[in-house]
Parts: structure tokens; sequence; C-alpha cells
């Protein structure tokens, strides 16, 4: 057996003895969707934090936000000084402003509503990408993931990317990921995950299991 396929043995191994508990998670992601347009807010800030940074550190500082009233009402300099724990503050403290104003109608948000009105996921991705500071396709991805709409999309953090590599899909991770090579390693991963019979957000979070021992966002 070569190298790669027994990591795919191993993954499928890994599979069945966690599925309940992903599953779990992943209909709790469909709940963020049904809820506040608070909620689905802090789900997107936290994907704006999480480049360079811990997942963990980012949604502490987003809930640190939303207990002190700043995610929706703090000036760029109050946000900044609650991100201590994330790389970049200054920038995305900026990012959030940017993002809070693009989803206000009104004085109100309205996040949940502009996110409907697309007639898919992958449209409502490349809308995010063009329209919403700091935000490329694995944050969008991510974003969209986390509120129940991500079934069919890679999120391509360093985990992932990594793990792809173990399996031969890619030759080596890249630097830079361009739309093309981003679209294009997301299908190589679509199709394997199809021959595993696994579906996209559960085989992210199966892959962020085998490298962390946790499920988490």
């Amino acid at each position: 057996m070569s190298r790669e396929s027994s990591y795919i043995e191993e993954i499928k191994n890994l599979y069945p003895r966690i599925k309940n508990k992903i599953n779990k998670r992943l209909e709790e992601f469909k709940k963020v969707r049904k809820g506040s347009d608070e909620a689905i807010f802090a789900e997107l800030v936290f994907c704006i934090l999480t480049p360079q940074s811990k997942a963990k550190s980012c949604w502490k500082a987003v809930e640190i936000l939303r207990k002190k009233n700043l995610l929706l009402n703090g000036e760029r300099n109050e946000i900044a000084e609650e991100l201590n724990m994330v790389r970049f503050r200054n920038k995305k403290a900026f990012y959030i402003i940017s993002a809070r104003s693009q989803f206000l109608n009104n004085g109100k948000l309205s996040i949940k509503s502009k996110i409907e009105k697309f007639r898919n996921p992958i449209d409502a991705r490349e809308w995010l990408v063009k329209n919403v500071k700091g935000i490329g396709y694995k944050e969008a991805s991510h974003f969209l993931r986390n509120i129940g709409l991500g079934s069919n999309m890679a999120i391509l953090d360093r985990h992932i990317l990594k793990n792809l590599k173990l399996f031969k899909i890619i030759d080596s991770i890249p630097q830079n990921l361009s739309r093309k090579k981003y679209l294009e390693i997301e299908e190589k991963m679509r199709r394997l995950s199809g021959k595993m019979g696994i579906s996209m957000d559960c085989f992210d979070l199966l892959l962020w299991y085998k490298e962390t021992g946790e499920i988490f966002k």
C-alpha cells in the first residue's frame, strides 16, 4: 500500500468513530443561520479574524466583543483593543467596521436577508469575496460552512492543504492561492471526498479533528 493510500485508509477508519459528533456540529451550524443577524455576523467576524491566528483565540475575541456590545456598536480603536490575542488587530478591526457597514440597512444589521437572496452558496461566496474586505475564498467558505451553507465547499487552510499534500492531491502547499488555484484544489478535494463517500463539510471537520484532536469551528 502506498503512503497516500494509507493516509486515506486512516481517514476512512477515523470517520465512523466521530461521524455522530461531526453531524451534531453541522446541525449546530445550521441553527446559526436560523438565529439572529448578530449571531450570523459574529461568524463572519470570526472568519475575518482567522488568517494567521488560532481559531480558539479568534472565537474568544468575538465573544468578548459581543459581551461588551462592541460587535455592533464599537469604534475601530475599541474593537482593536479587544483583539490583542489576534494578529494584525488594527487591520482586522478596520475590516470588522467595514463589514458591519456593508450589512447595515437603515441602521439595522441585515446580513441574513442578504445571504438568503443568492441562488446558491457559490454565488454568495463570490459576492462575499468581491465585496467584503478581509474575506477571501477560504474565509468566505469558512463563514458559509459555519452557518450551514458550505456542504460543497473547501476551506483551504494550512491543516487541509497539509493533508491534501499527504494524499498526493497536491504536489506542494502553495504560498498564495489565486481564485483559479483555489477552485482547482477545491475540485480535487471534492472528487476525493466523493470517492470516500464523505461530504465536504464533514471532510473538513474530519481532517481538523485528525490534526487537533477536536471538532471546533
